[in-house]
Order: C-alpha cells, then structure tokens, then sequence
C-alpha cells in the first residue's frame, strides 16, 4: 500500500485566528505521528516561528517552510534542501526598496545555518507590529545598512506596509527580475490595512516545494493530500493529490479543492485526519467536546 501524507498550512488552516491550537487539534495530531502517520506543514513561516505557534505537536517528518524556499529537518535540526536567491539579485532588491523609503525583513541562513532576520531600524508601523508579534525571536537582528552578507543564503526579502507603499516595489523588482524570482503579495492576517510582499527564489513556492519535500521523502505526489485557505497556497494545490480547503479559504483556493471541510476555528484539519483515520481502521477517535475546552 502506497504511503499517504498530509500537508496543512498552518495560518488559517491549522490555526485558529488567534494563531493557537486547539486542544483537540493538538490531540488528533499527535496521536497520528504515534502511529507514523505522515503529517507534516508547509508555511510562510520560518522554523523558529513556527514551533513559537505548533511545538506542542511533536512533529517528526520534514517541514516546508518560507513557503517553500527550505526543506527543514526539525527532529535533527538539519537543512536538508532548498532554493536560495542570488546575493546580487538580494541586493538589487534591497535597493529598489530604498528608493521607495522601505527596507525589508532580510530572511536567511547564515553559514551555521542557523536563521538569521537583518533589518535596518525599524520605523514604520507594520514593521514594529510583525516584529512585537515575534518577541525573543534569536532570528532578528539589526544592522546600520542592510545588505546580503558574502556568505549567507537568501530565503526571503519581506517587505511589509500598505498596499499603495509596496506596489511599486513589486512592479519594479518584477519588471526586473520577473522570470528568476518568485514574488508575492498579500494580505498580513493580523495587521490591519497591512500586505506583505515577498520576493525569493524561483522555486520557491509551495509547488517546488512540496515537489522538493516529496522527492526527498519518496511519497508519490498523488498520495500527497494538502490543506490551505489563501492564495500563497495555490502551489501547493497544484502540486497535491488531493486538495483540501477550509471553509475560510480564500475564493480561488475553495474553486481549486478536491473537497471543503470546516473552518480553521472548527478544526476542519483534524476532524478530516480523524476521520481518514477511522476509515482505515486506525484508533484515534479524540473527543470533540473535550478538545474543544
């Protein structure tokens, strides 16, 4: 029998609005890696920030994070693949947005590879409110000139601001670089008014990276079923073989599913483990009243 995997994200998707678990998430979960099955997630976030939000499932198979730019081993703390950006291109990037008054979150890998975020001094209000949601993040550190040391690997440039701000940005950089960057712009979940704007590598969106991830893990694509609700998970719908929306989801995201279960604030991802559990004779019924306090 073929090995079937499940893939979620996790804002929006696995998470409730408030960026926790639930109880009974947590539970259907854990009790699923208990018995190897694959579950795993695929996320804008870093490692680091996104155990600050899941550690409490003890996730043991590869992750898929900055959106697909890195393939992370979290058990062995082990950069097992990935797409980084040129460091000219980074640099080229930065610039634009200096002209434009911005700099952005500079995500890396150092050459520990360890995750690093440079940013000059932060001033703008979306900007201090993405770093205050991350406090005691090791990750951050700010620099007199941002710029892409000799040495580390590009992840993601992220600027974050109005809509009006960083549209400029992103029709610069694109007319540029538009067929060797993958760039991205949407909504931020929990600043108001606020978008965010990402360019990385090419590859890196969540279809390369689900690819990168499968090909690592020797789980057939067909056999990848995978959970989103906005269009950074477009990619991974693309890729999976079964393609699972919250009832939250973004309007392209629910056109494209396979099926539409119940909304990240109703474990939709859980209850739909749960039962594909039971349905292949696996014993991880939760109760749903008792994860729900």
């Amino acid at each position: 029998m073929k090995k079937r995997a499940y893939i979620t994200d996790l804002d929006g998707t696995l998470l409730r609005s408030d960026q926790t678990l639930s109880p009974y998430t947590r539970d259907v979960i854990s009790n699923a890696l208990e018995q190897d099955v694959v579950v795993t997630f695929a996320t804008a976030r870093g490692y680091i920030s996104a155990q600050s939000v899941v550690s409490d499932i003890p996730w043991k198979y590869p992750v898929i994070l900055y959106n697909g730019a890195l393939i992370y081993d979290g058990l062995n703390q082990n950069v097992m693949d990935g797409y980084w950006l040129e460091r000219d291109i980074s640099n080229e990037i930065i610039d634009v947005g200096r002209k434009f008054g911005i700099t952005p979150f500079y995500f890396s890998l150092d050459v520990d590879h360890r995750e690093r975020v440079l940013h000059e001094t932060l001033r703008r209000e979306g900007e201090i409110s993405f770093y205050d949601s991350r406090p005691h993040d090791p990750r951050f550190l700010e620099v007199k000139n941002l710029n892409c040391p000799p040495d580390y690997r590009t992840l993601a440039l992220t600027y974050i601001g109005l809509h009006e701000e960083l549209e400029p940005i992103r029709q610069e950089v694109t007319a540029l670089y538009g067929d060797v960057i993958h760039a991205h712009m949407m909504p931020d979940y929990y600043i108001r008014n606020h978008y965010f704007l990402e360019f990385s590598h090419t590859k890196a969106n969540k279809r390369d990276g689900l690819q990168l991830w499968s090909a690592h893990m020797g789980i057939d694509l067909e056999n990848a079923v995978v959970f989103g609700d906005h269009i950074n998970d477009i990619g991974l719908f693309e890729a999976g073989g079964t393609r699972i929306a919250v009832r939250n989801a973004h309007e392209r995201i629910r056109q494209l599913a396979d099926h539409i279960i119940d909304s990240n604030e109703l474990d939709g991802v859980a209850h739909y483990i749960q039962q594909q559990m039971e349905l292949s004779g696996k014993n991880t019924t939760i109760s749903a009243l008792g994860g729900q306090l």
